[in-house]
């Protein structure tokens, strides 16, 4: 395999249940993402872009075809394989998934905690110098409740840089924000992308983001076309 390619998906599926209650929802998939590129996975609700996400993110165990994830097989991966590989993965959420009770820095230096390769005593200037990253230094003290939904998006954004990733996982980053807020948010996301050579697989349902996107996979009825 290309050592450019960061994900390689072939014959991928997966189904929930077993004997007469299985339901497959992915069936077959074939696909790439490459070094420095923007994919996005479009395609109706139900579809399983999120199952092949959480795959993809070493999220749930895959036992059926091969997909390899920054060059580790995920079909029978151990726990410590999916753990090492989600180590090296930023994820962002719709929901940005920040603690209420830290603040910013705070919920950045959080995600640094699973790194031991980053020192403790480095944590509050990196944090500060991540929120910089996207924007948002001088509101490293404020606290979720203080910040706009596309403020706290960017902070999920710092969060997942924090530990240095090699892949970015996004899923709907853009869904719950205004056509401004999810500009920014996905221009940042680009940025990163054509700057540091992190590829960028995003779920999306939002128009308004897809001229971002090298490629677009589209997903139906569990099946991919590009």
């Amino acid at each position: 395999m290309s050592a450019d390619i960061a994900i390689a998906g072939e014959n991928v599926r997966f189904g929930f249940g077993t004997g007469s209650l299985r339901r497959d929802v992915l069936h077959d998939l074939r696909f790439t993402v490459r070094a420095g590129e923007i994919v996005l996975l479009t395609g109706p609700s139900g579809c399983g872009k999120t199952t092949l996400l959480t795959l993809v993110g070493g999220l749930r165990s895959l036992h059926e075809g091969s997909l390899s994830v920054l060059g580790t097989e995920m079909n029978g991966a151990t726990a410590a394989d999916r753990v090492r590989v989600r180590r090296q993965i930023g994820f962002i959420f719709q929901a940005h998934n920040l603690l209420g009770f830290l603040t910013a820095s705070q919920n950045v230096r959080m995600s640094m905690q699973l790194h031991p390769e980053i020192p403790s005593g480095t944590w509050k200037a990196r944090s500060v110098e991540m929120l910089g990253m996207v924007g948002l230094a001088d509101r490293a003290a404020a606290y979720p409740t203080e910040l706009s939904g596309g403020q706290k998006q960017r902070v999920a954004i710092a969060r997942a840089l924090a530990g240095q990733p090699r892949l970015i996982l996004a899923d709907e980053p853009t869904a719950a924000l205004d056509s401004h807020s999810g500009r920014e948010v996905v221009d940042l996301l680009r940025t990163l992308a054509r700057e540091h050579g992190t590829p960028i697989l995003m779920v999306t349902h939002d128009n308004r983001v897809l001229d971002i996107a090298d490629r677009i996979l589209k997903m139906e009825d569990g099946r991919i076309s590009e």
